[in-house]
């Protein structure tokens, strides 16, 4: 069967967005930029600095990294540049040893590494820039993650690619809720199988997240209250605590991948593993799974495209909300129960702010999570906030630019504070 040309570039978007990371994105981006710089420049490197955008920095002040035993964006720039790979992208610090973070702190130690705020209009930037031996290297990262638009060397330029265009106009992307719908429902299983990796990734962090005490200890401390009689054991429960399990895990810095969307690694844990834990509980087969993921995971990147890489709003809440449609699937609803969902999330918890990440990350993913299976399970019963109330419309792809408007324009302010109480803490 000939596959529509229009589900090729549904395909081709989730290869792209959903990616394996291993820590949280802002100071792997920052750790990318230094082991990039370090290759460019051929020797292990004198002085480091990192110049990053104010969001990249609120988000890379207060979260683990991973093989370190320590947060910020010093020591993730350190190993980065001592011990990181450039070509494996968000995994850069896969490798990492003891004998290069033993290193790396002692190179924060001597003063050798600084990370100051860059003065750019990007909101998603980290240039670094090394030096040896009388020569010295940089390498920029700006608009998405991995995206390094230049690297040079002394007054060389090695590598240059173009910034990529983020006014994609609504008549060129090609998703909406409708068409993500019939992709989900109508797809070959064997085209959009390879989704059950992210099930497998997530799902495994997750189970560290109960074992161990990352963290708050949101998900092992929901396990504890199952057994003490202070709450159930449903399913509800079993999906937010898994969830948030996966959360404290990775912003503790474990070194474990997890599947990302859209950049982030707790959206990637957010649009996964509430609709794991859902389809395992109502005992659902691995293609009802694999549908409901692909359902979720596109609704969360088609949300997240007119919020942004990076802002003000708590991106987990739109994950939720692909994971909340992603439910209603796996319930037997259809597109009418979907839009619903969206419109009672978008009613809900809309004004969550992102100050940074953290541990207290996983706090929130368990609070969208929470609000995405209410959501689904009222639009289930045909309930959803009416289109005439606050942010939300009776049009489902208008209310989620109304959304995207209020995280991407109206909360530029908002995000200015947030940082600026950060950092003058």
């Amino acid at each position: 069967m000939t596959i529509k040309k229009e589900w090729v570039e549904f395909i081709t978007i989730l290869n792209r967005e959903v990616v394996p990371a291993l820590g949280c994105t802002e100071p792997i981006t920052a750790a990318l930029a230094a082991a990039r710089a370090v290759e460019a420049l051929g020797v292990e490197p004198e002085s480091i600095l990192v110049q990053v955008s104010g969001n990249l920095l609120k988000n890379g002040m207060g979260v683990g990294v991973p093989g370190t035993g320590m947060t910020g964006l010093h020591i993730a720039v350190a190993v980065g540049a001592l011990g990181g790979k450039s070509e494996l992208q968000l995994e850069v610090l896969r490798d990492l040893t003891p004998e290069v973070v033993e290193a790396a702190k002692q190179l924060i130690v001597d003063g050798k590494v600084r990370v100051d705020l860059a003065e750019t209009e990007e909101v998603l930037f980290a240039k670094a820039t090394v030096a040896a031996e009388g020569h010295t290297a940089t390498c920029t990262i700006a608009r998405t993650h991995t995206g390094i638009i230049e690297v040079t060397k002394d007054d060389a330029v090695i590598e240059s690619t173009p910034l990529e265009n983020e006014e994609v106009s609504d008549d060129s992307w090609p998703l909406s809720v409708s068409a993500i719908y019939d992709f989900a429902l109508g797809a070959e299983f064997e085209d959009i199988s390879f989704i059950l990796e992210a099930a497998r990734l997530n799902d495994s962090i997750a189970a560290e997240g109960l074992e161990h005490d990352f963290g708050l200890k949101v998900g092992r401390s929901m396990d504890e209250d199952i057994a003490l009689g202070l709450r159930s054991d449903d399913i509800t429960s079993f999906a937010t605590r898994l969830a948030a399990a996966a959360s404290d895990a990775r912003m503790d810095g474990i070194m474990q991948p997890v599947m990302s969307n859209s950049g982030s690694g707790n959206q990637g844990i957010t649009a996964t593993i509430p609709v794991t834990a859902f389809a395992r509980r109502l005992g659902k087969s691995e293609e009802e799974m694999t549908r409901a993921l692909i359902l979720s995971h596109l609704l969360a990147i088609h949300l997240k495209h007119h919020l942004g890489r990076l802002s003000a709003l708590c991106g987990a809440i739109l994950a939720a909300t692909g994971s909340g449609c992603g439910i209603v699937m796996l319930l037997g609803g259809g597109l009418i129960e979907i839009e619903r969902t969206i419109k009672n999330m978008v009613g809900t918890i809309a004004g969550m702010i992102c100050d940074g990440a953290k541990t207290s990350c996983a706090l929130k993913v368990a609070s969208s999570v929470e609000a995405a299976i209410n959501s689904a399970l009222l639009a289930m019963k045909g309930t959803s906030v009416p289109g005439g109330d606050g942010i939300v419309d009776d049009d489902i792809e208008i209310c989620i630019k109304n959304l995207g408007r209020l995280g991407s324009a109206g909360m530029c302010e908002t995000d200015k504070i947030i940082l600026d109480i950060m950092v003058n803490k």
